[in-house]
């Protein structure tokens, strides 16, 4: 079989290996003890293939960000199989993992076949990792049946226990989608939930290569999080915590507090994500630059465009928080950025997909907090950014886009809402769908509610729904229909919770806009403290939970 492998790092070996009788490696690893601490992950498939990730580590927690490894490069091992037991072995060969990149190994395999899963796993020495689960993408052409996609936000490891990862793993998606907020930068007991924080935060807030490198390993080292990683290939975007809270290209969240060392800050956080992450090449930081939106086709069933909304944005107009603002309608302010706006909105025009995704972060639709007639919505998301909102949307109903769907995490609660042209004529057409997933963790427990009782959703009645559980949400793609269930935790503050459906909803085939299929009941105390519950009251506490950082 003809091979030809694209590797970060090293040079295949082009040797076929049978594990875990095989070898040992030829050059000396100096690995005495288990190096697969942080797991392993696949992410960016394509229809001929996909990248598989690893990352060195005896002690993943170590100050300096090395995890406890040799100052030498290491050899590293990898199979790619059509079979999870490996009897058939498709790919091989040898990478080195370099100190230089925290021993960080990023295998792009190729020729692959199209549409179909495959098995993965690393070794060193005598050590072999977890066989993870990959699958490549359908080939353009095709229009399969359907795609069992998750997708996730906001894990902050102080807040609670990663078991929304978990039970996503056990409902065995083929594809992720993290939309950031994956680790946070505080130091411990600093960013504390209501509650208190079950778990703390390893070293200082981070600001170096060092600090980043260790906080990542501390995270992956988690074992829920780790199959997460190990069902499924992941497209990964990040938000803000990945560098600082609320930052905005070059500019830091707290103006008034002099950070001298923010771009060099910037610099580790991208060198760090990289290497945690299993981007391809394309991806590789240059100092403070990262390139990061991209674009994902599953066949011609579903394109997904995968955004980012920090790196080129302007800051957020009046500071941050809730504000009735007129920067917010400013038509030269952008979030995206001019380049990456142009190239979603190209990308609309060149689609031939049955469903547009966009991989996102903040909220897109407009959510105004006030009853009268100012506006008052949140700067950070889409709201500070009108006219840039208004351009994508008028962008993709000029390219005539079959289903526009919107996938947002950021805000710790669970969200859906018709997309519109006008926000303020409540009668306006939809011309697109949101759903906004929960938090794995932030915000600690959370609770359930009445969705409708929510002032969020009479002031703006093209939001249909709200949750503040912890979750993620489920999708089911097929050629009529995306599918999404909204799945809770009834608390993450302690580990082992079982996970359930609270609602599902529909999005037809050509028809733009939500419909509700399904909805599991609130229990009595719910319903009794929902209808005590003061609407300015809840309005505060959801503003709070979304903006309250120290």
């Amino acid at each position: 079989m003809g091979r030809r492998i694209l590797l970060i790092g090293g040079l295949a070996a082009g040797t076929s290996l049978a594990l875990p009788q095989v070898a040992n490696a030829a050059r000396p690893t100096a690995v005495t003890l288990d190096p697969f601490t942080l797991g392993v992950a696949s992410g960016d498939p394509g229809p001929d293939g996909f990248v598989i990730w690893t990352r060195l580590a005896v002690n993943p927690v170590a100050e300096d960000g090395l995890g406890g490894m040799p100052d030498a490069a290491i050899d590293v091992q990898w199979q790619v199989a059509a079979d999870e037991r490996f009897r058939r072995v498709v790919r091989s060969g040898s990478v080195s993992a370099r100190p230089s990149s925290a021993h960080a190994v990023h295998v792009e395999v190729t020729r692959l076949e199209p549409g179909r899963e495959y098995w993965y796993r690393f070794r060193v020495g005598r050590f072999v990792s977890r066989v993870g689960r990959a699958l490549t993408a359908p080939s353009p052409d095709s229009l399969v049946s359907s795609l069992a996609m998750a997708f996730v936000s906001c894990s902050q490891y102080e807040h609670g226990y990663f078991t929304a990862y978990k039970r996503l793993a056990e409902d065995r998606p083929d594809l992720v989608l993290h939309l950031g907020d994956y680790q946070y930068e505080y130091q411990a007991g600093v960013y504390v939930a209501p509650g208190g924080n079950p778990r703390d935060h390893e070293g200082p807030e981070t600001e170096t290569l060092a600090n980043y490198r260790q906080r990542h390993a501390q995270y992956k080292s988690d074992p829920d999080l780790q199959d997460a990683h190990a069902v499924a290939p992941w497209l990964v975007v990040w938000d803000d915590h990945e560098l600082d809270n609320n930052w905005a290209d070059e500019v830091y969240e707290k103006p008034e507090i002099p950070q001298p060392n923010f771009l060099a800050r910037r610099a580790a956080a991208f060198q760090a994500y990289y290497e945690n992450m299993p981007l391809r090449r394309s991806s590789v930081p240059r100092g403070i630059d990262l390139q990061l939106y991209r674009r994902i086709s599953w066949g011609r069933l579903a394109t997904f465009h995968l955004l980012d909304t920090r790196q080129y944005r302007d800051d957020q107009g009046c500071g941050d928080g809730y504000k009735d603002c007129p920067a917010a309608v400013d038509p030269s302010r952008s979030i995206t950025g001019a380049e990456q706006e142009a190239w979603l909105i190209d990308g609309f025009h060149r689609s031939r997909a049955r469903w547009d995704v966009l991989g996102q972060q903040v909220f897109f639709a407009q959510r105004d907090n006030n009853n009268g007639p100012a506006k008052v919505t949140s700067m950070d998301a889409w709201d500070g950014y009108v006219a840039s909102r208004q351009r994508i949307t008028q962008g993709w109903v000029d390219a005539g886009v079959r289903n526009p769907v919107v996938l947002t995490g950021d805000v710790h609660a669970h969200w859906a809402s018709d997309l519109k042209l006008d926000y303020d004529d409540p009668t306006s057409t939809p011309v697109g769908s949101e759903l906004v997933c929960s938090s794995i963790t932030s915000g600690g427990n959370g609770a359930d509610s009445i969705p409708g009782d929510h002032p969020f959703l009479q002031i703006n009645p093209h939001l249909r729904f709200y949750n503040n559980l912890r979750g993620y949400v489920r999708t089911t793609i097929t050629p009529e229909e995306m599918r999404a269930d909204f799945r809770c935790l009834p608390y993450v503050q302690e580990p082992g919770a079982e996970v359930f459906t609270r609602a599902s909803f529909a999005i037809e085939d050509g028809k733009p806009g939500l419909h509700q299929v399904a909805d599991r009941p609130p229990s009595a105390a719910v319903r009794a403290r929902s209808a005590d519950a003061d609407p300015a009251q809840v309005i505060a506490d959801t503003v709070a939970w979304e903006t309250e950082r120290p």
